[in-house]
């Protein structure tokens, strides 16, 4: 049996009662979502022990993904395994391979092997990048494009976007649409492009059944991927992102059906206004479906500053219901990122699932933020970096101005609030 239909028996699987672990909620409730759809915990059956397992879904902390991975330009595993390493250091929840460059089995087995997080793909990117090899992404097969999925899923990824979302029907729509940025989703550009060039319906979508038996063979959580999605903010809630989203919902209810645990990837491009109507729209038409977002992104204007922009859209999308941020880095839109962007890209997006989650109440949330705020009413300043977010930034930040006094930080040496007022109730 699934994880799914353990948890609709009434079990509580080992991979539930580890994803537990640190929640503000029992095993019985995780399992409880899980079983209702509002929640997957996302455990490959080969997957190693020593892979973490996080639970993902309604009423649960706000998880974090970072993307990783080879490019035909950019092509080195060493700093591919450093990057993974970076994320999980710096608190990412999850990582994703996304890589398009080099012996793609080779970099996803290493990466796999050396995870110590939940591990996803985007299978769609092999197909398309050996049939590149061999004339043009063209020359991909159906065999091909769904096999990828069969290839990942053999391989132990935990999740894997599948953008069977992304029909002909929907293709046209967009054609129709004259967006700003068209489709900047690769994978929904990969198949748009196979789609339009042999006149054939996305087989993810038209091989939907044999997806499903992949995935709950292999225990894979599939995260319906928005092939659609707006790559600029004025094409935000157009009829092709949201005839795209219509079909999204009734896969993941296919899915649910069959057994399959499934998440649906939420919106690109959206403008600060529009975030919560969205996140909102993603939820009603997807029945509570774990919603994953890149972002939003709530400007075109700040390349270089992508992470910023992110993690404000971010966390107003997840105190409004997502419960999955893929972190941007400061690369974004401008080159393959480096292992500091991704440290820096983990931990801007952690500032917005936190935001969210004291927004939201989750117990233990704004408890943190207290005991920090503690610290540094008494100037401990040890203990303060070691607790905050990111204790190297606080410590380097701390060392680099020597204060004139030595409980007070160089911004106000003797003229410290708390220090003048120690003697006082205030």
């Amino acid at each position: 049996m699934t994880q799914l239909e353990e948890a609709r028996a009434g079990r509580i699987t080992d991979e539930v009662a580890r994803a537990s672990r640190g929640e503000p909620v029992s095993p019985e409730e995780i399992s409880a979502l899980v079983a209702a759809g509002h929640a997957v915990v996302p455990a490959n059956v080969g997957r190693p022990a020593t892979r973490g397992v996080t639970a993902i879904g309604r009423g649960l902390k706000i998880k974090v993904n970072a993307n990783i991975g080879t490019s035909g330009d950019v092509c080195d595993v060493t700093e591919e395994l450093e990057k993974l390493r970076v994320a999980a250091e710096a608190g990412a929840d999850a990582v994703m391979d996304l890589s398009t460059g080099g012996d793609l089995t080779a970099v996803r087995e290493q990466l796999l092997d050396a995870s110590p997080v939940t591990f996803g793909t985007v299978p769609i990117y092999t197909a398309a990048v050996r049939a590149a090899a061999r004339g043009g992404i063209k020359k991909m097969t159906a065999d091909d494009i769904v096999g990828s999925l069969r290839a990942d899923a053999e391989a132990g990824v935990d999740f894997a976007t599948v953008h069977a979302g992304v029909t002909r029907k929907v293709v046209e729509i967009a054609k129709e649409a004259k967006r700003v940025c068209g489709i900047v989703s690769r994978g929904g550009a990969f198949l748009s492009h196979w789609m339009l060039y042999h006149e054939q319906e996305n087989p993810f979508y038209e091989r939907y059944d044999e997806v499903l038996e992949i995935a709950r063979q292999y225990e894979v959580v599939l995260s319906l991927g928005d092939g659609l999605r707006p790559g600029a903010i004025a094409d935000s809630f157009d009829d092709a992102q949201v005839g795209e989203l219509t079909v999204l919902g009734e896969l993941a209810r296919r899915a649910n059906e069959a057994g399959v645990q499934v998440m649906i990837e939420g919106p690109g491009h959206v403008p600060l206004n529009e975030v919560v109507a969205q996140i909102r729209l993603a939820k009603s038409v997807t029945r509570g479906a774990p919603l994953y977002v890149l972002g939003p992104v709530v400007i075109d204007v700040a390349p270089g500053y992508d992470h910023i922009v992110g993690a404000v859209g971010g966390a107003i999308a997840a105190e409004a219901g997502a419960d999955f941020l893929c972190y941007l880095t400061p690369a974004e839109h401008l080159r393959l990122p480096d292992v500091e962007d991704v440290r820096v890209g983990v931990i801007a997006t952690r500032i917005a699932a936190h935001a969210a989650d004291v927004a939201r109440g989750i117990p233990g949330a704004a408890e943190w933020d207290r005991e920090v705020s503690e610290l540094r009413h008494a100037r401990k300043w040890d203990q303060l970096c070691e607790k905050v977010m990111d204790p190297r930034a606080a410590r380097e930040g701390r060392a680099s101005a020597e204060p004139s006094e030595a409980d007070t930080c160089s911004m106000c040496g003797e003229f410290c609030a708390f220090k003048i007022l120690d003697d006082t109730s205030v």
